[in-house]
């Protein structure tokens, strides 16, 4: 049965897969928004887009669902520190494609309280559903 939880839950997990690969096709891109103050900030776009990857992919399987949960939320606040970065200095991504515009410094702040909605949303479609029979 097709229920709003697994439709979210394939969203979350396409969603992550897609920015997972982007961090490969355009790490130039993800390097620009990676704090001054951490190393190797290649490594670290490779090493989060493999774990978006990982993790989205693992959240479909029930016997791995709420482990991929649980890692997404740690995910999502081990990359807060680029969405803060970004805010305080107005940061403004160079090579985006053209139709898209650079997010306004409102826009950025505005992002901020979003990771809450991902945290929110990986541990709710990561949770069992209600009968063992619905995965």
């Amino acid at each position: 049965m097709l229920t709003p939880k697994r439709v979210m839950r394939a969203v979350l997990a396409a969603t992550m897969v897609g920015i997972g690969l982007l961090h490969f096709v355009a790490g130039d891109i993800f390097i620009q928004i990676v704090p001054p103050f951490l190393p190797w900030p290649l490594a670290l776009v490779w090493i989060s887009g493999a774990c978006e990857i990982a993790l989205g992919v693992l959240l479909l399987p029930p016997v791995t669902r709420r482990y991929a949960g649980l890692l997404l939320v740690a995910l999502y606040v081990a990359v807060f520190p680029a969405n803060i970065y970004m805010a305080m200095n107005n940061v403004q991504v160079n090579g985006l494609p053209t139709w898209l515009t650079q997010p306004s410094q409102l826009a950025l702040w505005l992002r901020l309280p979003l990771q809450l909605g991902l945290i929110n949303w990986a541990l709710w479609v990561s949770k069992p559903d209600r009968t063992a029979a619905a995965t």
